[in-house]
């Protein structure tokens, strides 16, 4: 029955959703089914109709196809500042994925080759651009795109997320939509933070370090993962969506706080005796305070920091990020498209008044940013603080068109120089 007896609660005949969770529901005779009910009961005619094949069928975006490696970064380039060599492998590995994912459509010839998947690795400082690089690169190759943080992910069976609720964050981005999300890019945030807490065995299970990384480990290979498109345990009553991984590209990302220590020492130890400084094939020493030294890491590192060989082995294309510059940290106010100048230039122009900034504001601002110590995201910090008290002292003058941020206003608080075309004239 469809109604539920004694307080008349309408639920699903089949999967017994109640209306309340169901986004509509269809009713007859004593029957009622949900909207997600008869879209898997669609698909599943769709199947049979094909000859029951679950084989996706990529109809990719004309961008998807066009995009060379080259252009990828140009188009990079608009949005995020620096950090070139990582441009240059994540498209090179973009690039190489979706060829992989369509071989067989376009390379019949070399049907009995298999192109193995490969997943990235972003290593690099708070604040450098490593979410802002994969957020970018689905919007240009115009993909399912999904951001999850590992942090809340646990061991299944324990308080906590499951690592199959990263799927669900990609199925909903793409309205349930499974073809869809099996050509997508899935970046999972923090995944230093899923790292063995320490080589020594530990007395508790740790249920969100060496855990979660095995169960990673399916995920990234490709395998047939049972997805609740709900997520988590909050509704232990809905189906679960099949979705095959194999084609979908994951990006990991981390700071890895501590891993400049292990790649330092692994550089700075060497022979002793009087013969140690003779020997040649010795690499130079790197101070842990480096701003480049993420670009010297090895496999073995990672695995001295926490993670395991399977994960390492899983995420072939290690990429690093590098410490911003404070020339880097001034264009990012002012050269990409999103810049933080551009965007308050926006909100002053949407009342009629012109925003313009000194260089010598401009400067003061990094070096303000730079003392916080989280990269980019300083940038922001320090122009809400700056600006809060001009837009809302603004306002004030209501024949105000034109406003000049000055050092003094960065620096001492003091007010902006602000002018009035309607009064000089």
């Amino acid at each position: 029955m469809g109604k539920q007896s004694g307080n008349d609660v309408i639920r699903c005949s089949f999967c017994g959703s109640s209306a309340q969770e169901a986004a509509s529901m269809v009713a007859g005779p004593d029957v009622y089914i949900c909207d997600r009910c008869i879209q898997e009961a669609a698909n599943i005619v769709d199947g049979d109709q094909r000859g029951g094949s679950r084989a996706a069928t990529y109809t990719h975006s004309p961008k998807v196809r066009s995009l060379t490696p080259p252009k990828i970064v140009e188009a990079l380039d608009q949005y995020v500042v620096g950090q070139h060599q990582a441009k240059k492998a994540m498209a090179v590995a973009v690039y190489n994925h979706y060829k992989r994912v369509s071989a067989e459509a376009y390379a019949p010839e070399f049907r009995d080759v298999e192109l193995e998947k490969s997943n990235i690795l972003l290593i690099g400082p708070t604040g450098t651009g490593k979410t802002l690089l994969a957020r970018t690169l689905a919007r240009i190759l115009e993909v399912p795109f999904s951001i999850s943080d590992a942090t809340a992910l646990t061991e299944a069976g324990y308080v906590g997320e499951d690592v199959e609720s990263i799927l669900s964050n990609l199925l909903r981005a793409c309205d349930f939509e499974v073809e869809e999300a099996e050509r997508g890019i899935v970046y999972i945030d923090e995944i230093d933070k899923v790292a063995r807490k320490g080589e020594n065995a530990s007395i508790t299970r740790d249920v969100s370090g060496e855990g979660v990384q095995q169960a990673l480990l399916k995920l990234l290979e490709g395998t047939e993962a049972n997805v609740p498109p709900k997520g988590g345990r909050k509704h232990p009553e809905q189906s679960l969506v099949p979705i095959d991984t194999t084609n979908i590209l994951f990006i990991c990302g981390g700071a890895f706080d501590g891993l400049g220590d292990i790649i330092a020492r692994r550089r700075t130890s060497g022979a002793m005796g009087f013969r140690a400084t003779a020997r040649a094939n010795h690499p130079p020493r790197i101070d842990k305070d480096d701003p480049r030294i993420f670009q010297h890491v090895e496999p073995d590192d990672l695995l001295r920091f926490g993670l395991i060989p399977e994960i390492v082995g899983r995420l072939p294309v290690t990429t690093a990020l590098n410490a911003l510059t404070v020339d880097e940290m001034r264009r990012i106010l002012v050269e990409p498209k999103n810049a933080l100048v551009k965007q308050y230039q926006k909100l002053f122009a949407l009342d009629g008044i012109d925003l313009h900034f000194e260089d010598a504001a401009l400067t003061a601002i990094v070096e303000r940013a730079r003392s916080l110590g989280t990269g980019a995201r300083g940038l922001r910090s320090v122009m809400e603080r700056v600006m809060l008290d001009i837009m809302y002292d603004i306002h004030r003058s209501p024949a105000a068109d034109a406003c000049l941020i000055t050092e003094a206003t960065v620096c001492d608080g003091r007010p902006p120089v602000v002018e009035s075309r309607k009064a000089s004239a």
